[in-house]
């Protein structure tokens, strides 16, 4: 596994870096065995330091776990167990990955192309946004809707520690939507089928 440490405007001794080697790379390699790469960012939050770590374990497959504290140290340590809880409350299911039979195993259903924008927030203008106003695009790029069941979906969600996600239902292939409720819950939305809907309502 490529493991990359950097700071920002925090210097990164070797101490450190030999710390959080030895720390997280067992974490992530008892689960995945042939993880891309990991990247963990040390940074500044006021006084307090910022862990950042992102798990690149497969294709789609992105781990993600953050802390802060008052030493790097403890906010690093703190960031792992956030990972590593994640990981054991999937275990069985990224042990049936590992057999053959997790979320990259005979995919049938094709993801779909799509394009990934971040829009400016209109809260940070002072002027009420009307419904002819075109957002501004900050950046773009290339991305795919995945096909996964609902359970992988919630499980990758978690990973990435995404509010919300959207994927291809690989029970009938349409776009499916899942986010995180203010109670903890997961919600879903699940669109009926528009032929289905179509026949409902009859002929108009």
């Amino acid at each position: 596994m490529n493991l990359t440490v950097k700071g920002k405007q925090i210097d990164v001794g070797d101490a450190l870096r030999e710390h959080v080697g030895t720390t997280l790379t067992p974490v992530i390699e008892k689960y995945f065995a042939r993880a891309i790469e990991t990247n963990v960012v040390f940074s500044r939050e006021g006084p307090l330091i910022r862990v950042d770590i992102a798990a690149h374990a497969g294709r789609g497959i992105v781990l993600r776990g953050h802390a802060s504290a008052e030493d790097p140290y403890a906010a690093f340590d703190t960031a792992t167990a956030h990972v590593a809880k994640r990981l054991r409350r999937y275990k069985r299911r990224l042990t049936d990955h590992h057999k053959g039979r997790g979320p990259e195993a005979g995919d049938e259903l094709p993801g779909l192309p799509a394009q990934q924008y971040v829009l400016a927030d209109d809260a940070e203008t002072e002027e009420v946004p009307t419904e002819e106003d075109v957002p501004v695009i900050i950046a773009e790029s290339a991305t795919e809707i995945q096909a996964l069941t609902v359970s992988e979906a919630v499980m990758r969600m978690t990973f990435a520690d995404l509010p919300a996600l959207i994927f291809r239902n690989k029970a009938h292939g349409r776009l499916n939507a899942i986010y995180r409720r203010p109670d903890g819950n997961v919600g879903w939305v699940d669109p009926e089928n528009p032929t289905a809907a179509a026949t409902k309502a009859g002929p108009g």
